[in-house]
């Protein structure tokens, strides 16, 4: 075991503990952050992986959920606003939205 891998195993026992905590604990917005910092922290696990088994290719694992990771947050953003767009007027089936309706 070299280095790297000892720093990837301290960064998921220290980085991903509280930040699960967080996530599963407290307010809406605290769950969010701990979601978003959870992501960041796996992805320099990936990196610090990568780098420990001298795999360049396992790099593209970490890329991935930099790129996904955003997007998840969106998504549980979107979650917490309720999940209404204030400028739709017309119900989802796009139909037409009728006056006595």
């Amino acid at each position: 075991m070299n280095a790297w891998l000892v720093a990837a195993c301290v960064l998921l026992a220290a980085g991903m503990g509280p930040c699960l905590w967080r996530a599963c604990r407290g307010e809406p917005a605290q769950r969010l952050l701990g979601v978003t910092l959870g992501g960041t922290a796996a992805m320099g696990v990936c990196l610090l992986i990568a780098r420990g088994v001298q795999r360049p290719s396992y790099v593209d694992v970490a890329l991935v959920l930099a790129v996904l990771s955003p997007a998840g947050t969106l998504v549980f953003c979107r979650c917490l606003a309720g999940g209404t767009h204030p400028e739709s007027g017309g119900d989802r089936a796009g139909g037409t939205r009728t006056e006595g309706s």
